[in-house]
């Protein structure tokens, strides 16, 4: 975790925006901003809330990236992900709407968070709604992490690897 973490120190803020908007948007980074956030966070209490916020800004844009793309692309933007799984996907936002979005926005890795982004876009869900339920979401799960971070240090980072 040093080593990461002294490597990511020089990115600051805007190095946590761009993973954030990197991983939620495109490509998904093993402990993508979570690991940044928490890294940074320790190593500086007092920007402990800009990595935050920045992480919150970054994952919300990517994520209306792939909401706009599924916006666009309908059904089809859902296709690499198996029947069953988007059946389930599709029941869930259908009945909790922007819950089911906010649950998956606060989950962690491994949990399969894309495809409900891409769900909300391919269903058209309301764009305010979209947008409440990430800000709301990413807030809760980011600051949860700088929260940690900055309490409880290097065994934040512990717990971090032996449940992630």
């Amino acid at each position: 975790m040093k080593s990461l973490q002294a490597a990511l120190i020089g990115f600051g803020a805007l190095g946590v925006f761009a993973i954030a908007l990197l991983d939620a948007a495109f490509i998904p980074l093993p402990g993508g901003p979570d690991v940044v956030v928490m890294a940074l966070a320790h190593h500086n209490h007092a920007m402990a809330p800009a990595y935050v916020a920045a992480a919150i800004a970054g994952s919300t844009l990517g994520s209306l990236l792939l909401y706009f793309i599924a916006r666009k692309g309908g059904q089809a933007a859902l296709r690499r992900f198996s029947p069953q799984k988007r059946a389930r996907v599709e029941d869930l936002i259908n009945r909790y709407d922007v819950w089911a979005l906010l649950l998956a926005a606060v989950l962690p890795p491994p949990f399969p968070f894309k495809i409900f982004v891409l769900s909300a876009g391919a269903f058209r869900m309301r764009l305010w709604r979209f947008v409440a339920a990430m800000v709301i979401g990413r807030s809760v799960r980011f600051g949860l992490e700088g929260w940690m971070a900055v309490s409880y240090g290097e065994q934040a980072a512990d717990i971090f690897k032996q449940h992630y």
